[in-house]
């Protein structure tokens, strides 16, 4: 029997839809939580080429949730998407899986959804989301919403011109100050639960049975039993994404240079133009404050605060969540 027969001889599936499958590049934005199951789930399901997205490095504390990672992973300060990448190729060598370790922004999100099936929603975060609804609707590239946070969990797939965009339902980001990993935690079920509607989105698109979606925003708490759902089969009149196609996020309108992370006391910092990492990396080592290095940062602490710098200028403050510290620390060790 075929590595995928299982999968085949599920009936709305079929060989020909495994080989759709197979067809199908997927971009996964966030290799966290939920990005670490779903890009297993990809592997292990065929898709041929999986792209992972991530700005963020391996910790300890994400072994309570983040599949894929280990603790050697944390002693080598991995890349949580090349850390994902190395664990993968071993379990499917004929995906196609490529680590990006970076920023998703308004910047690169175009070149790096080009040519994309479906884009996979792991993010942490209402800016990446709305960005990745104006690229998705801009290239007419099917896109799955999803997100958990304490003990609920929610889902909406996204068919540009056909269902509704992320715009057509929430307009905007939410307010400042509403609950995140960070303030509020988060517990296994309610990764799964996002995990496990994500995942049969993913299968009923991507084996061309789109047909059969369930095109809402699902919503469960799984501590309380809540459940709801908004409709979302069709675009809203007006909306100013799929509606009147204004792309701020994705013109960088609406974008953050400097932000807090969630789920993390820690600020990321964006290089301001050019920026030669081998001069910063002279000037932290000559302070003596250099910890770590390996093939993509290096690491250096000081003023009781911990700095991870990305060979592109970006850079991770860790022991902090106010911007302007972060900031001031950037300067004194990089200029």
């Amino acid at each position: 029997m075929s590595r995928y027969s299982r999968q085949e001889l599920f009936s709305p599936i079929g060989p020909e839809g495994q080989q759709r499958i197979r067809d199908s590049r997927v971009l996964l934005v966030g290799c966290g939580a939920l990005g670490t199951h779903l890009a297993e789930f990809c592997v292990r399901s065929g898709v041929g080429a999986l792209t992972i997205v991530d700005r963020d490095i391996v910790e300890a504390s994400n072994l309570q949730r983040q599949s894929l990672f280990t603790e050697n992973d944390v002693a080598q300060v991995l890349p949580k998407a090349e850390a994902a990448r190395r664990h993968l190729v071993g379990v499917n060598s004929d995906v196609a899986i490529h680590a990006e370790v970076a920023d998703f922004n308004f910047r690169n999100a175009e070149k790096l959804a080009k040519g994309a099936t479906l884009i996979l929603d792991a993010s942490d975060n209402f800016e990446t989301r709305f960005l990745i609804n104006d690229v998705a609707v801009k290239s007419g590239t099917p896109w799955v919403y999803a997100g958990c946070v304490a003990s609920r969990a929610v889902c909406m797939p996204v068919l540009p011109g056909k269902t509704a965009c992320l715009t057509c339902l929430l307009e905007d980001q939410p307010a400042t100050g509403g609950e995140t990993c960070d303030t509020t935690g988060i517990i296994m079920p309610a990764v799964l639960q996002a995990v496990a509607w994500s995942s049969v989105v993913a299968l009923k698109i991507l084996a061309g049975k789109t047909d059969a979606l369930f095109c809402k925003m699902l919503s469960v708490d799984l501590w309380t039993g809540e459940r709801s759902a908004m409709d979302a089969s069709t675009p809203r009149n007006g909306c100013p994404t799929c509606g009147t196609h204004n792309y701020d996020w994705l013109e960088g309108k609406r974008a953050t240079k400097h932000a807090v992370l969630c789920g993390r006391d820690s600020v990321q910092i964006e290089a301001s133009g050019e920026f030669d990492f081998s001069a910063a990396r002279e000037r932290i080592a000559a302070g003596n404050k250099l910890s770590v290095e390996n093939d993509f940062l290096l690491r250096a602490s000081s003023e009781g605060l911990t700095i991870t710098l990305y060979k592109t200028g970006r850079a991770l403050v860790h022991g902090t969540n106010n911007v302007g510290r972060a900031k001031a620390l950037y300067a004194r060790l990089i200029g």
